[in-house]
């Protein structure tokens, strides 16, 4: 017995040792890490692997996530004194060091054609891996028996709508409105360091390209697999994710390069075979109030983004940049300087700080080599004392020589904008017979609730029809293309109803339209706002510059509805009412068998009969919608992918 206590106490004196001579760091990182990310940093129960995720950050920045946590991804806050923080950064340091030296697995696997294929295993899974060979090409490979096939997408999605021109309509059939019944998830990707995802999916070569705030993800389009991951040192950014208070809508890709804005004001290159970073330009100065949001345009050998800011009384441009070295080509600015033409339509102080962002994706016709691309609201918005005139180019349609950038026409949808109705909704190219012969058009539905149709070669407005019930605003627009106003509807000291809302009419998510059925597609808004006008106050960088504010109002009943508007006359052909308060921003995509696929406004995922409007068939994903959905064909399959959440969900037909 006695010899049994002696060994228990040798046994526990044996335990403790380790404790007493192991790394204080280690001793740290188990205390306050280990429970949720696994002893060795590569996940457990309660929280995601870290260890290859340290490389995107700096020791201070490190040391601020460690201590502020992140609360809302289930991260609590770990306060912690300086020398603890020491140790446990070295010992965070010496993982990363573990992980990478684990991160490259070569294989060599057999192919169905006999052929042998070996490269770096960047995932694998039961029935798929994804392998990288020497020339940097991503083989995407399933299995079959006891070899391999390669897939990918044999119908991509190229950019933020598809299609450059804006139309978010597909010619892939293998959805119906027979089989639509069957519509069924796929796959699902989580994004854990983003909540409300605005973003649309690109697809190339079968790889998908989704981006959050600051951060870019390669994923297998077949199976949702994570390739690579590129993350932007967050704390570096300002702690204000990717511009717009972390907003990122996507990518653009040409060649082998990603493109997207990050860090506030940053557009970035990123290698599409290895995720690494190619180059980083800054396009403006984030001190003048300015930031990104939006997917950038790819046009021959440019890459051309936008500016947010509007709020904030920064000076909106557009700028086209060399995809290869980030070189500036041209720069179109929104608002003319004192002295230039145009200038004359800003009276006072106001173009000193002006707005007219350009934050929104624009479109582009190959045929006549031209960029149309939408700009928002002047700054000082609800009071228009200091900016008297049209304020140009706020609210506007700018066609721009692709190359040059040289400004072609305009036309401004709402001058001397006192309700901040931007023009920053999809500037829709088509073709399509108008009174009898073919002509390029233009398609907008507009934020101020009229819908317009113009000949996209020169401007002339074709057509210009209210497409909601509730506009006060305004009694029409006129022969010579502007808006016949009513009186009263200017914000005052005491508040104005005005209809439709500050949201808008319609606002950026995504309309769509079947040359078929000659119907555009378009989620809108029924409600109206009550605005408040105030003295704007000295322009100060960091903070906003609105000159008032606005409320929904709060009589009526705010809806939302989907509505389908023949282009030709503007008449409503039917209409879709949906439940709930009419605060969702989901798109649409139509399809050349006959169906509108949609996000409603009670959380769920759409599909409904092009010519009537009957709903076919609906998925609960019960998250309040901020992007729009978009179609791809992968393996011989067609697939509807969408964000909802912070989530990516791909859905495609049950077999």
């Amino acid at each position: 017995m006695r010899v049994f206590v002696i060994s228990s106490a040798l046994l526990v004196f044996g335990l403790n040792l380790p404790a007493q001579d192991a790394d204080p760091g280690r001793v740290v990182f188990e205390n306050r890490c280990a429970r949720c990310h696994g002893a060795d940093g590569e996940g457990a129960e309660m929280g995601p692997p870290i260890a290859r995720r340290l490389a995107a950050l700096a020791n201070p920045q490190l040391a601020t996530l460690i201590r502020t946590g992140v609360p809302a991804s289930g991260m609590p806050p770990n306060p912690m004194q300086d020398a603890d923080m020491a140790l446990l950064t070295r010992y965070l340091r010496s993982l990363q060091a573990r992980a990478a030296s684990k991160a490259v697995v070569r294989k060599k696997v057999q192919m169905t054609d006999g052929k042998t294929l070996e490269g770096v295993v960047l995932n694998e899974g039961f029935y798929d891996l994804q392998l990288q060979t020497e020339d940097l090409r991503i083989h995407l490979l399933r299995v079959a028996g006891d070899r391999y096939r390669e897939v990918t997408s044999q119908n991509d999605w190229p950019g933020y709508n598809g299609d450059p021109g804006g139309n978010r309509y597909t010619k892939l059939s293998q959805i119906t409105p027979a089989n639509v019944t069957r519509l069924t998830p796929k796959w699902v990707f989580n994004l854990p360091n983003a909540s409300h995802l605005q973003v649309t999916p690109v697809v190339i070569d079968g790889i998908m390209y989704v981006a959050g705030p600051n951060e870019c993800y390669a994923l297998d389009a077949g199976t949702g697999r994570e390739i690579w991951h590129y993350q932007v040192d967050i704390p570096s950014a300002g702690g204000r994710g990717g511009g717009g208070g972390g907003t990122n809508r996507g990518v653009a890709v040409a060649g082998n390069r990603v493109f997207t804005v990050a860090k506030r004001t940053h557009l970035l290159a990123i290698n599409r075979s290895t995720g690494g970073l190619a180059w980083d330009i800054e396009v403006a100065d984030a001190r003048d109030n300015y930031s990104a949001s939006s997917a950038p345009l790819t046009v021959g050998n440019l890459v051309i983004s936008g500016v947010a800011g509007g709020e904030h009384g920064a000076r909106g441009f557009l700028a086209a940049y060399d995809q290869e070295t980030g070189k500036e080509v041209w720069r179109f600015w929104t608002v003319p300087k004192a002295g230039e033409p145009g200038s004359e339509s800003w009276k006072g102080k106001g173009i000193n700080h002006p707005g007219a962002p350009t934050w929104f994706t624009g479109t582009y016709d190959a045929q006549t080599d031209t960029v149309y691309w939408p700009t928002g609201n002047p700054s000082a918005e609800y009071n228009g004392d200091d900016r008297g005139g049209d304020n140009l180019y706020a609210d506007c349609i700018l066609a721009l020589d692709a190359k040059t950038g040289k400004l072609k026409w305009y036309y401004q949808f709402t001058p001397h904008d006192l309700w901040d109705w931007d023009a920053t909704e999809t500037p829709m190219l088509v073709d399509a017979e108008w009174e009898g012969r073919p002509r390029k058009l233009l398609l907008h539905g507009n934020r101020n609730g009229f819908f317009y149709v113009f000949d996209r070669t020169d401007g002339k407005l074709l057509l210009a029809k209210p497409f909601v019930r509730n506009l006060t605003w305004a009694k029409g627009i006129g022969a010579d293309g502007r808006p016949i106003l009513n009186p009263n509807q200017e914000p005052t000291a005491t508040g104005t109803k005005v209809c439709p809302s500050q949201d808008g009419a319609t606002n950026w998510f995504s309309p769509s339209y079947n040359p078929a059925t000659g119907l555009f597609y378009m989620q809108t808004f029924e409600k109206c706002s009550v605005y408040t006008k105030r003295d704007p106050g000295q322009w100060q960088s960091g903070r906003q510059y609105l000159g008032g504010s606005q409320q929904t109002a709060s009589d009526g009943n705010p809806e939302r509805i989907l509505k389908a508007i023949n282009i030709r006359t503007g008449q409503i052909a039917w209409e879709l009412p949906q439940k709930g308060p009419a605060t969702s921003w989901g798109g649409t995509i139509a399809t050349s068998t006959g169906l509108v696929i949609f996000g409603e406004e009670g959380g769920a995922l759409m599909a409904a009969d092009a010519v009537t409007g009957k709903v076919l068939w609906s998925f609960q994903t019960n998250e309040s919608w901020k992007a729009s959905p978009m179609t791809y064909t992968f393996d011989g399959n067609q697939y509807i992918a969408v964000a909802a959440g912070s989530h990516i969900l791909s859905f495609g037909i049950l077999e």
